[in-house]
């Protein structure tokens, strides 16, 4: 069974009154003996009975209890004081059959606040006593600080004084070690360069000599090369072309002999029209002048008979050219006064077509004694 016994406004040693809470387990004992006081005290009493009255007995030997201690006895030391309640309250209920198997202190606490005015005085107090420690360590590690830094700042200048004579020294023998160094890798550069050189024109003479060999194989590969080369060309290229050549000037010669022949045959052609055009035209040109001489012979035998045919020959034409105007007149007045006047012009005209024609042929056709009757009836 789990009890939470409870005392309030019990007064301490001291007289201050507190409340205190706690937290019981119990159970009855098992053994004959004990089994049957538990028997005797509680057969035909219930639970809630039973728990009562083995409350009423730890709350009993509690305030008991809490009477001769002081409250910071209880507060304090709240272990010891559940002990002592278990001490002094075991004989009693292991009486009636009941084992306490634990005892605790839950809750300590008063009206009046003496347990926080406690609190505060003691917490004042530690604040001060931490206060006054804070001080003094501060002011201790302060002096042991400034010492310190004394004996640090005395050893920091010593290891400053002989590191700056270590540095020296060591900067002066690194000084000589570096010349000796560089005057060693100069030399040594320089051997290498000279070295190198001397290789490098091995090297270059070997390919050079490699160059010169290879350049020869070349050459005999090139020289091999182009005989392949004109051998197949020969084969592949200048017996077809020159097949082909002898094909093309054998065409040709067929092609010149036949514009040969056919220019001859044209040339005969042309000739033999040109002896048969010519004898035509000369045979035409000898009738022609036979038949001018012919008409030659006759006008000289004629005379002027044959000049008066001649120009009657003529003189249609000459009409038709003079008329040609006129033919494509409709009509052609001739204003006059009179009648008379109108025969007059024609007259006229008649009369001055021997002088006309006369300038144009050279005939005077007034010496025709024909046409003179024609022209002038009168004479």
């Amino acid at each position: 069974m789990t009890l939470q016994p409870k005392c309030e406004d019990v007064e301490t040693a001291e007289g201050v009154a507190i409340t205190v809470t706690g937290v019981a387990q119990v159970k009855v004992m098992v053994d004959n003996e004990l089994l049957g006081y538990a028997c005797e005290q509680f057969l035909g009493k219930s639970v809630i009975e039973i728990k009562s009255v083995i409350l009423q007995t730890l709350e009993g030997h509690l305030r008991s209890i809490l009477g001769t201690l002081t409250v910071e006895q209880i507060y304090q030391d709240r272990d010891r004081f559940a002990a002592l309640v278990r001490e002094v309250a075991a004989p009693d209920v292991g009486r009636m059959g009941i084992e306490i198997l634990s005892f605790t202190i839950k809750d300590v606490y008063d009206k009046v606040e003496y347990l926080s005015s406690l609190g505060k005085s003691q917490t004042a107090a530690v604040q001060r006593d931490a206060d006054i420690g804070v001080a003094e360590a501060e002011r201790d590690a302060g002096i042991r600080e400034a010492d310190c830094k004394k004996e640090m700042m005395d050893v920091k200048f010593q290891a400053d004084t002989k590191m700056a004579d270590s540095k020296r020294g060591l900067e002066m023998q690194k000084a000589a070690f570096n010349q000796e160094v560089n005057t060693k890798k100069a030399e040594a550069q320089l051997a290498y360069e000279l070295q190198a050189a001397k290789e490098q024109q091995k090297i270059r003479l070997e390919e050079i000599e490699i160059e010169v060999v290879q350049r020869k194989k070349q050459i005999t590969i090139e020289e091999k090369e182009i005989d392949r080369t004109e051998k197949e060309l020969i084969a592949t290229v200048k017996r077809p072309a020159e097949a082909e050549a002898y094909k093309m000037q054998q065409l040709a010669e067929g092609q010149k002999m036949k514009k040969v022949l056919t220019a001859q045959a044209e040339a005969e052609k042309i000739r033999r029209i040109g002896e048969a055009e010519a004898g035509s035209i000369e045979a035409i040109g000898k009738a022609e002048a036979e038949k001018m001489r012919l008409k030659a012979e006759a006008y000289q035998h004629y005379g002027d008979a044959a000049k008066t045919a001649l120009v009657l020959e003529a003189l249609p034409k000459i009409a038709a050219k003079v008329a040609a105007p006129l033919a494509r007149t409709n009509e052609i007045v001739i204003l006059s006064g009179d009648g008379g006047r109108v025969t007059g012009e024609v007259n006229r005209l008649l009369a001055e077509l021997p002088v006309s024609v006369n300038a144009l042929t050279g005939v005077d056709l007034m010496k025709i004694p024909l046409l003179q009757k024609m022209i002038n009836p009168q004479a």
